[in-house]
């Protein structure tokens, strides 16, 4: 903003401060100075009339804007229909009048706008929380600057987001967006409840993206247009497609334990309790283990990520602490327990009737879980170390008439799985 030139013998020097946002954190690029006054002696009607001059221009200045009154005269809508703006509701009204202005601003790619709130903290909220509530903004979600211009005293500022892609791209996107879901669809029964919604949408995410850093790969827009995402676009694209499908789903940033890197996954409610669920961690092509290789005719999707147990995935994830997000606790969802595939203890007569009924099923891959580190370890040391999987291929070869076979095998220790691959 350029300086105002006032009568003479009077300055006032208004000033702003710029700040910019990168990957969706503020840097204080100038420093707000105050504003200030200098005084001349002068006869008392030139005095007045410079008073009256004066006072028009610093109303004008210091005034609030119309634009900015007409906000404010606005009740923030309560809800968006097809949003389930989980972080909206957990924001006060003026939030939630700032969060409106910002969403209706970016949907309308405009390119600086007038909002009614201007603290630093209080902006750096709103913007976040209209980020994890909107994935389908995605021309907004990868790296992009923000700068916001606010002004001394005033509370209002000029909001100006950074924005990505031309029309054609982003009718691009909007149509891989589309046949996306209408792909999901057309893959879910009918009648089919939440759980398999989620379970189909895990599925299709994995299948259909690598994890792969590149230009788009923060936003929904790496996974339906690129195919090629880090965790930001796997949890946005199953946040974005669970909405569509009525489930519960919200989005989730925060850390690895003990480690700076950070990380996104999702929040799905199931039967009126939460579970987590990470696709990014699903989408493992390299977790095979000893003499294994990574079979490359096909992906294979690790379902220890689909609504896993809480205490396992909260030992290496925590969620940030900007907002309060639900407390996961349930286990009956879990991709194991629904598949009769978890064992509090290792019997290997267990084990290896679960593995012919895979095989008998026309299975490939043959995985289970145990509920302690002692059964786990158990089951290590008699089917990996004493070789007792050899039964399962034997199994295997019986069944497909076949009189040798290469078989893999992979165990994820933290989750307490292994999987016998043929």
């Amino acid at each position: 903003m350029k300086k105002k030139r006032f009568p003479a013998g009077r300055a006032a020097i208004v000033a702003i401060f710029i700040i910019l946002l990168i990957a969706g954190g503020y840097e204080v690029r100038h420093r707000l100075l105050p504003e200030t006054k200098q005084s001349q002696s002068a006869s008392e009607n030139s005095q007045s009339d410079e008073d009256n001059i004066l006072g028009r221009i610093q109303d004008a200045v210091s005034g609030e804007p119309a634009a900015v009154k007409e906000l404010r005269k606005k009740e923030p809508a309560a809800s968006d229909n097809g949003h389930l703006e989980y972080y909206f509701q957990l924001l006060n009204e003026n939030e939630k009048r700032g969060y409106r202005e910002i969403l209706d601003g970016i949907r309308n790619f405009e390119e600086q706008f007038y909002l009614s709130i201007s603290g630093d903290g209080q902006i750096d909220r709103v913007y976040h929380a209209v980020l994890k509530d909107h994935p389908e903004i995605f021309w907004v979600h990868n790296r992009e600057k923000v700068y916001k211009t606010t002004y001394e005293g005033k509370d209002y500022c000029q909001f100006s987001p950074g924005y990505m892609y031309t029309q054609e791209e982003r009718t691009q996107i909007e149509n891989a967006m589309e046949n996306a879901f209408l792909e999901v669809k057309n893959q879910i029964p009918p009648n089919a409840d939440d759980y398999q919604k989620v379970m189909t949408v895990y599925t299709y995410i994995i299948d259909n993206t690598d994890y792969v850093v590149g230009n788009d790969d923060q936003s929904i827009a790496g996974v339906f247009w690129k195919k090629k995402a880090v965790c930001a676009g796997y949890a946005g694209a199953v946040q974005y497609l669970l909405e569509r499908l009525g489930v519960y789903c919200i989005y989730v940033d925060g850390d690895a334990r003990n480690s700076t890197e950070g990380h996104a996954w999702n929040i799905v409610k199931l039967d009126g309790q939460y579970y987590y669920v990470d696709a990014t961690n699903g989408d493992q092509p390299d977790f095979l283990e000893g003499d294994a290789v990574q079979l490359v005719e096909h992906k294979t999707i690790i379902y220890d990520y689909l609504c896993p147990f809480p205490e396992e995935y909260q030992s290496v994830y925590h969620a940030s602490d900007e907002f309060q997000v639900p407390g996961c606790t349930a286990t009956n969802k879990n991709f194991y327990v629904q598949n009769g595939a978890c064992f509090d203890s290792y019997d290997w007569d267990q084990v290896y009737d679960l593995s012919m009924l895979r095989i008998d099923n026309n299975a490939a891959v043959v995985r289970f879980k145990f509920g302690t580190r002692e059964a786990f370890n158990m089951a290590y040391k008699d089917c990996i170390e004493n070789g007792r999987i050899q039964e399962i291929a034997r199994y295997y070869m019986e069944v497909h008439g076949l009189t040798r076979i290469s078989y893999h095998y992979g165990i994820l220790d933290n989750m307490k799985t292994m999987y016998f691959m043929f």
